[in-house]
This record gives C-alpha cells, sequence and structure tokens, in this order.
C-alpha cells in the first residue's frame, strides 16, 4: 500500500448557518480518475470514517466523484465543516485538492432489514409503460388482436374524383386560381403557364438560343399609364 498522506484545511472555523438544511450525505468532488483504486479509495474512506459511522461509500468513477451517506447528519457536518478542502498527497506527486460538499438526504439502508420499495426507482404507470424503449412487458390479460388487410381500393372514392376534376382543368387550361373572386365580384389571382404547349398543337422545330415558339405565340397586354394630374 502506497504512503498517502491526507490533511485537512479548515477555511472557517466558524458553525454552520442555520439556514443550511441538515443532511446525512456529503460529496467529494475533483478525485481524479487515476484516484479510484482500491489502496487511495480505503484511505479516503478510513478518514471520513473517523467523524461517524458510515452507511453508504460510493465511489463513482465515471463522475469524478464519490458520495457518503453517514448515520448521524452531525457526522456529516463535521466532516464537512473539517475535510473542505481535503489535501491528497502520494508519493512523487504533487498534491491533489479535493472538495466536499453537502447533498441531498439519503436514506438510512440496513443490512439486517429489507429495503423499501420507495427508495428505488419504479416503472411508469401501465398507461405509459409503452412510451419506453424498449417497451415492458404487456399487462395482465393483455392479448393480440388480428389486424384488418391492407385497403384492397388503391384510392378513396373522393380522392379519385379529385384527380379526376384536376386532370380536367388541366386539359382545358393551364391556368391555375389562387384567388377566386366571391361572386364575380372582388380580386381573382391567376397563373398560367405560357410556355406550355397544347397536345392539339403542331410541334415547331426549336434551336438552342433561339426564342421558343410559345413566347413568340404569346403577347403581353400593355399596361395603361395612371392618369396624371394636371396642373
Amino acid at each position: 500500500m502506497p504512503d498517502i498522506s491526507i490533511l485537512t484545511q479548515r477555511a472557517n472555523s466558524c458553525a454552520s448557518p442555520k439556514s443550511i438544511q441538515p443532511t446525512n450525505s456529503l460529496v467529494i468532488t475533483q478525485v481524479p480518475r487515476t484516484f479510484f483504486q482500491a489502496s487511495i479509495i480505503n484511505a479516503l474512506r478510513d478518514h471520513f470514517a473517523t467523524y461517524g459511522e458510515i452507511n453508504q461509500w460510493v465511489p463513482i468513477a465515471s463522475f469524478s466523484r464519490i458520495i457518503l451517506v453517514y448515520y448521524a447528519e452531525e457526522a456529516a457536518e463535521v466532516a464537512k465543516n473539517a475535510c473542505d478542502p481535503l489535501i491528497l498527497t502520494l508519493p512523487h506527486r504533487i498534491p491533489t485538492i479535493l472538495r466536499v460538499y453537502r447533498s441531498e438526504p439519503n436514506p438510512i439502508f440496513s443490512p439486517s432489514s429489507p429495503t423499501a420499495d420507495e427508495n428505488f426507482l419504479r416503472p411508469p404507470p401501465i398507461e405509459k409503460n409503452f412510451l419506453i424503449s424498449p417497451p415492458g412487458s404487456p399487462p395482465i390479460g393483455w392479448e393480440q388482436i388480428r389486424e384488418d388487410p391492407p385497403n384492397a381500393a388503391p384510392l378513396a372514392d373522393d380522392l379519385i374524383a379529385a384527380l379526376r376534376k384536376l386532370k380536367l382543368q388541366e386539359r382545358r387550361s393551364s391556368r391555375e386560381v389562387l384567388l377566386e373572386p366571391e361572386d364575380g365580384v372582388g380580386v381573382g389571382v391567376y397563373v398560367e403557364d405560357c410556355d406550355m404547349i397544347d397536345d392539339d398543337a403542331d410541334e415547331v422545330d426549336w434551336e438552342y438560343g433561339c426564342p421558343s415558339p410559345a413566347r413568340l405565340r404569346w403577347k403581353p397586354i400593355a399596361t395603361a399609364m395612371p392618369p396624371v394630374q394636371v396642373q
């Protein structure tokens, strides 16, 4: 076992403020990943055990911290005041400073008595059990039903009628109605494809670089000049 030196440096010897909620849990943070080995972890546990009996000692290497739970809240408070910050020195290494913070209170686990169910995370209600992935087991009494076959008809009747109506409109004119005036009075907005060639029209040879024959047949309507006020 390497020679490990653990020193405490009290930043303030005054008592804790009364506004702080009493707790039996502490969190040791800024623990390097290389410290999560049996010799160093056991040395830290033995050090914190001098302030009171420890109920739970949970090293979490992925979060670089250790959670410890005392049986008594007074022991956790004394350890917090005495060990924050905590200077840990290993042979041939630079001293490492660890911080100790208060955590949310945790229930006391007794090895002789079974643990209450409310201390563990429970599955969601049956109504929301199918939302988790992968889904849990189906509720008691659930039976799988036979689903209906796929729709035999390719499209619904109303959709077929709408497609036929649209096809007739395309044959009649290339104009698209964006806004239809009400009762023939008002503003109407129409879009007409001037490049569209009718199926019945004779094919005309077109060379690259020349204007399109459809554009030659289409003549824009001249816009009237707005009235000018005569002074």
